[in-house]
């Protein structure tokens, strides 16, 4: 990971996901579990609208699972989108 640079992870130890299906993961209306319909699953936009989200502040998403064990999910920003706090003075 690059110096200075913001990393956040999101992991579950849900049902996992299959590694074929993770490169189409923020296609809109993608679903790994076809049989979900808007009824019972959600619309297929949610990682669709994180991808952009994030191509907009310059930052990367990484999916990591493994079936039957879970995910990880994990956003990068750059460096020079990231702020530095000052110490507070006493």
């Amino acid at each position: 990971a690059q110096s200075g640079a913001a990393v956040f992870s999101v992991t579950d130890s849900g049902l996992g996901i299959p590694a074929a299906d993770i490169p189409r993961l923020t296609e809109r209306f993608y679903r790994v579990d076809r049989s979900r319909s808007r009824d019972t699953g959600g619309t297929g936009l949610g990682l669709a609208i994180v991808k952009h989200v994030l191509q907009r502040h310059d930052a990367q998403l990484d999916v990591k699972s493994e079936e039957g064990r879970g995910s990880t999910f994990t956003v990068r920003f750059p460096v020079y989108r990231t702020t530095q706090r000052q110490p507070a003075h006493a």
